[in-house]
């Protein structure tokens, strides 16, 4: 089987563009529905946590999506790393909560 022609993907995440490299339309695909994922996932974040740093929310909806991803590998969300994982997420929600008052 020959392999797929490389390309370059733009994607469009925060507002920012991206230039990706995929394997063939199939891969771009995949590409753009991944970024349109983080987007979202970046933009729920960043409502919920009400913070404004962009490391921090791109963290924080790393590790949600990395969540799903723990629970849909092992078969469901009642895994122990899963529910880890879930703990985390909490923890740096938490930890980032004084600063949306704080003064900068």
């Amino acid at each position: 089987m020959k392999d797929a022609p490389k390309r370059t993907v733009q994607v469009k995440i925060q507002g920012r563009s991206y230039r990706i490299r995929a394997e063939g339309e199939a891969d771009a695909g995949s590409v753009h529905r991944a970024a349109a994922l983080l987007d979202e996932t970046i933009e729920r974040v960043r409502i919920r946590a009400g913070t404004v740093d962009s490391v921090d929310v791109a963290v924080l909806a790393a590790l949600n999506i990395a969540n799903s991803l723990v629970s849909e590998r092992d078969g469901g969300g009642s895994n122990a790393s899963g529910a880890r994982v879930g703990e985390l997420i909490a923890l740096l929600e938490d930890a980032l909560a004084p600063r949306r008052g704080a003064p900068a």
